[in-house]
């Protein structure tokens, strides 16, 4: 997963882009491989004035062969910021890949993978017996 970190009315230090980077990567770590680039943009809306959720961080997730995710949270300073955006990150790929893995089937039921697999194996050993009883014949 690339990580990419864009700063907007902030001082873009190597310091500040390596630490928003490595916040990111923990977050969405679980999900590195479904991921081809995360961009996160950091800005004060206020520039050098005061003021309350004046620092946002805005994170767009790319996942493989799907529409981009993007999510924004305000804070009062940047650290509270990048951590919600990555946590609200983590939930919206959470709920993602859990739609994924749960596809309804054209009956309007859930398929249960472990009912696959059963019903996979009891057609082999039907089919095993089956060949055996020919080959005795």
């Amino acid at each position: 997963m690339q990580v990419q970190v864009h700063t907007n009315q902030v001082e873009g230090s190597a310091r500040l882009q390596e630490w928003v980077s490595t916040e990111v990567m923990d977050k969405l770590d679980h999900f590195d491989e479904f991921l081809t680039r995360v961009v996160v943009h950091i800005s004060d809306e206020n520039a050098h004035k005061a003021g309350a959720d004046d620092k946002r961080c805005h994170i767009e997730a790319r996942p493989k062969g799907h529409q981009p995710i993007s999510v924004t949270h305000k804070a009062d300073q940047m650290g509270i910021a990048v951590d919600g955006a990555a946590e609200k990150m983590r939930h919206a790929l959470e709920h993602l890949t859990g739609r994924l893995e749960a596809k309804v089937v054209s009956t309007g039921r859930f398929v249960d993978p472990t009912d696959v697999i059963l019903t996979d194996a009891l057609l082999e050993e039907e089919f095993l017996a089956r060949q055996e009883e020919l080959d005795q014949a």
